[in-house]
């Protein structure tokens, strides 16, 4: 398109892109480039999008699997990482999170290796949850608390082998049996019975 008269439209833009810098306009034809290969390929999104829909078909089914394995046993519960989700969920509503989240601590304190961090965490958890008027204090009694206590002068990887037993019996015979009987976990498995049940009607 070209013309020579005064006030032109078209050669307006012209003196316009003109005065862009050549970057600008290298970028322009590159992001050209690009939209026309992306519109050119609709089956890259349809792939894309079929794959991610099998994915997550196949996570639900584990997850609903999951769900109600959590009520054969309360070591299948502290297995699931979901499982644990939803139980310091529950544990929040009865405000008693603190032995679960001791009992993670414990967890995580076996794997330390290095003696010097083993020693400076083990204070740390114990300070934290097991001496008497502690921020997040766990239910455990006076000897158990004294044991771990005297565990500290020597720090090992079972320090809180007592103290984290008594904390997991008493959610497993106390916190667990309400869980399960729980509505928020009463839903769940009704979904996760409704999804297989699905399953199979479909097949």
């Amino acid at each position: 398109m070209s013309c020579w008269m005064p006030g032109c439209p078209a050669l307006s833009m012209c003196r316009g892109l003109a005065a862009l810098p050549i970057t600008c306009l290298e970028r322009a034809k590159d992001l050209k480039t690009r939209l026309g290969i992306l519109l050119h390929k609709p089956e890259l999104g349809h792939k894309t999008g079929s794959s991610s829909k099998l994915q997550l078909g196949s996570r639900q089914r584990d997850t609903s699997r999951e769900v109600l394995e959590w009520r054969e046993s309360f070591d299948q519960l502290l297995k699931s990482k979901s499982g644990v989700n939803a139980f310091h969920t529950f544990l929040k509503t009865e405000f008693s999170e603190e032995n679960l989240d001791f009992w993670l601590a414990c967890e995580d304190f076996k794997k330390t290796r290095s003696k010097t961090k083993l020693a400076s965490k083990a204070n740390r958890i114990f300070e934290e949850f097991v001496q008497s008027e502690a921020p997040r204090e766990v239910n455990i009694d006076h000897e158990t608390r004294e044991i771990t206590r005297k565990n500290l002068s020597g720090a090992t990887s079972a320090c809180f082998n007592e103290a984290q037993a008594k904390t997991r019996t008493l959610m497993e015979k106390d916190s667990y049996p309400r869980f399960l009987k729980s509505a928020s976990y009463q839903d769940m498995t009704k979904q996760a019975t409704s999804r297989g049940t699905s399953k199979r009607s479909h097949t």
